[in-house]
């Protein structure tokens, strides 16, 4: 493929030598032509190389779960989970939401939504960290402007050949019944499971299923998944110890900021990437989001914010 491509681009400079000597009009716009081709043809294959990553191309478990700041807070994570359910259907990947613990008001505590679709986790690891939402709440009757964060983390989902091993001796089930809507079922019998990793305190729930056996399976779905981010997250943490980056557990910085007041802006902190089309960006326009971030990564670069990566536009055109 790069080898066509540099062909081509070969081709295109004696091209430009005969456009230079005749200034045929044909020619010209032979020229134009091709080069567009090149271009996109280019920036095809160098995207592909930011999915080259052991998981990049397999599906994603991506959960969300709203910081301090009570209504505020629920309804923010609420917007997000809205965000991302809109990203992967323009993607046409299947979702399911597996679990769902609802705010006491408004929003929602916290969910876990299964992405399914080829680079649905090379995209979306993309997104790992913590947003913060600046606007005037809905929920504050003096009109005052509220500042709030949610968490989202991307785990990949772990594959049958993956040697993830549960020893279930360190694995506490617990069993309760599931909430919200749901009708009779939902009400009266405990189907939600709930599973606790004893050794590293993580733990993975289902309620969304009707019987207890789909949600155990759904469990231990997002367990192994949430075990095999802590492999990866142990490489990586040795990784930039050894090259000497200061390593920093817990949530993290912010990654993103969506203000919707006083002014209309979405920047990534990383990048520098940002737009004023909030609207947009809510309703689930993330792609150039991603890519930048995704490329600032595979550049290796420092993240400093001043400008975007090579290619990447400042602002959607």
């Amino acid at each position: 493929m790069w080898r066509d491509l540099l062909a081509r681009a070969d081709e295109l400079l004696t091209l430009v030598e005969l456009v230079d000597e005749s200034a045929d009009a044909e020619l010209q716009a032979e020229l134009d032509s091709k080069a567009t081709s090149l271009e996109a043809d280019f920036r095809k294959a160098r995207s592909q190389l930011l999915f080259s990553g052991p998981y990049d191309a397999g599906s994603a478990i991506l959960s969300i779960s709203a910081g301090a700041g009570g209504t505020e807070a629920t309804d923010w994570a609420e917007m997000l989970l809205r965000m991302y359910l809109r990203w992967a259907d323009r993607h046409r990947y299947a979702t399911e939401v597996v679990d769902q613990q609802e705010g006491e008001q408004a929003g929602i505590k916290s969910a876990t939504v299964e992405v399914d679709g080829r680079y649905a986790y090379g995209f979306l690891r993309a997104e790992r960290g913590v947003h913060r939402l600046v606007r005037i709440s809905p929920f504050d009757a003096q009109n005052r402007r509220q500042t709030t964060f949610a968490l989202v983390e991307v785990l990949p989902e772990a594959e049958d050949d993956v040697e993830i091993e549960l020893d279930w001796d360190e694995i506490r089930v617990d069993t309760y019944r599931s909430q919200g809507a749901g009708g009779q079922h939902v009400n009266k019998t405990d189907s939600a499971v709930r599973l606790t990793h004893l050794p590293t305190g993580i733990v993975a729930q289902s309620q969304n299923e009707r019987s207890q056996t789909q949600n155990k399976e759904t469990a231990v779905k997002v367990l192994r998944a949430r075990l095999l981010e802590r492999a990866l997250e142990a490489k990586e943490a040795e990784l930039r110890a050894l090259k000497g980056e200061h390593v920093e557990a817990g949530w993290g910085n912010q990654i993103r900021s969506y203000v919707l007041h006083p002014y209309q802006m979405v920047k990534d902190l990383r990048t520098g990437y940002e737009t004023s089309n909030t609207s947009a960006v809510l309703d689930g326009e993330l792609d150039a989001f991603m890519l930048a971030e995704l490329e600032r990564v595979a550049t290796d670069d420092g993240g400093n914010g001043d400008e975007p990566p090579a290619g990447t536009p400042t602002k959607p055109s």
